[in-house]
């Protein structure tokens, strides 16, 4: 790619733009992301969709609005385009993967795609071993080789714009990505963490949850065969009742919970897609575990000690958690320990004691109110979070915001009391 010819294009366009405004054309905002720049950018970040999502994903936590208006374009335009692999190619990567006789291994095969992500696309087909119909994830060919290229060349690119704020530890956040989208590109480790969250789930008392099976025999680096599922989006909200919404808000915050708590070990990913619900099995489907990751007991541990102190509004309690996990040095300024405890302690207010018994995600603020402390808090941060909440807080947040789209109402304190309590990192 010619990020060389990209950059003299932005520059080009934000001179024509700052001469078109010296003459009364007008516009506002960075010259660097107008119309036309947009424009550029949407075209370049489209050839490394990947990278791109990954990167807004991680900085606005599954909601965009954290962002700029520019970027937020950006990546939105970047999102909505699908582009497909042309039959040759894809059959290069299948025969690479499965080998020259791959097309024996089904009985079928769909030639046109279901579905299109950031680094690979979907196709329906059937194994000829066991009659079962599946699901075949095929990466797009170069993906996994331009990782770190694609990643560099990003945050030149929002440097250069000038968008972000110091605070957000653009490089931190970046190294990040890389490490997430390594794991995402290797298909042979997210057929290993669907097995293991399949176990995971397997003495969950409620039975509500469905992991696909996988097919080591149709799948490899870069090819993934499972299961396919008939659930529903669980975002197709006017199709849901209240008291499915209700169900499934509670369900999926139980989950995420029980992920943190429990096991240790979470599917990060906080895209909508990846939930289905099934109404003839009263299930909930689970997709795409390339971004599933353990977290560490001396991680997980004062982090649920954190949760707990926060949810009885201990205010020393989250300080000194806090400085544990690292997410405070200890030499902050009061701004910015008011702000840090005032944002833990409105991601907690469904746990809090206080809390109704019932909490209605439908006229829910937490996220209004957390987003309007993060300029403070950017402004005032002394080191960046600790790796592991990325993830962690992208995926909390994400189940927050999706029981909010589903106005469900659910028994939040109680299955935070529960978790905690199964935890045994809390006394009492």
């Amino acid at each position: 790619m010619n990020y060389g010819g990209l950059a003299a294009g932005l520059l080009g366009g934000a001179m024509t733009e700052s001469f078109s405004r010296a003459l009364g054309g007008g516009g506002q905002g960075s010259v660097l992301l107008s119309p036309g720049n947009t424009e550029r950018l949407v075209a370049k970040l489209s050839k490394m969709r990947g990278a791109a999502l990954k990167i807004g994903q991680m900085m606005s936590f599954q909601d965009s609005k954290m962002l700029p208006g520019p970027i937020q374009e950006v990546l939105q335009r970047v999102q909505d385009r699908a582009d497909y692999m042309p039959s040759w190619q894809r059959d290069r990567v299948l025969t690479a993967n499965l080998g020259k006789d791959w097309r024996d291994l089904f009985s079928e095969f769909e030639e046109k795609p279901i579905a299109a992500a950031s680094i690979g696309q979907v196709h329906k087909a059937v194994l000829k071993s066991n009659g079962r119909r599946v699901a075949v994830k095929i990466q797009f060919p170069g993906v996994a080789d331009s990782i770190n290229s694609d990643l560099d060349n990003i945050g030149i690119l929002l440097a250069a714009t000038k968008l972000l704020p110091k605070g957000l530890y653009l490089e931190k956040t970046i190294d990040n990505a890389r490490l997430e989208l390594g794991w995402e590109c290797d298909y042979e480790r997210e057929l290993e963490c669907a097995a293991r969250y399949k176990e995971l789930l397997r003495g969950d008392e409620e039975d509500v949850f469905m992991v696909p099976d996988v097919y080591p025999e149709a799948s490899g680096k870069q090819v993934l065969t499972m299961d396919f599922l008939d659930g529903i989006g669980v975002t197709r909200v006017k199709s849901f009742t209240q008291e499915q919404r209700d169900w499934i808000g509670t369900q999926l915050l139980r989950l995420c919970l029980r992920e943190i708590t429990q096991f240790r070990f979470m599917q990060t990913d906080p895209n909508w897609t990846n939930f289905l619900y099934n109404a003839e099995t009263n299930k909930l489907e689970l997709l795409d575990f390339g971004a599933s990751r353990e977290y560490p007991d001396e991680f997980v541990k004062p982090y649920v000690r954190l949760l707990e102190a926060a949810s009885r509004s201990d205010r020393l309690g989250i300080e000194q958690f806090s400085r544990d996990l690292g997410y405070l040095t200890g030499h902050e300024s009061r701004i910015m320990l008011d702000a840090h405890v005032k944002s833990i302690l409105t991601l907690a207010e469904p746990f809090l004691g206080s809390a109704p018994e019932v909490y209605d995600f439908k006229d829910q603020t937490i996220t209004e109110r957390v987003k309007a402390l993060i300029p403070v808090m950017l402004h005032e941060r002394l080191t960046p979070p600790p790796e592991e909440t990325y993830s962690l807080h992208r995926k909390m947040s994400g189940a927050f915001l999706l029981c909010a789209r589903l106005e469900s109402k659910v028994p939040c304190r109680q299955l935070f009391l529960e978790s905690v309590t199964e935890s045994g990192f809390v006394d009492g």
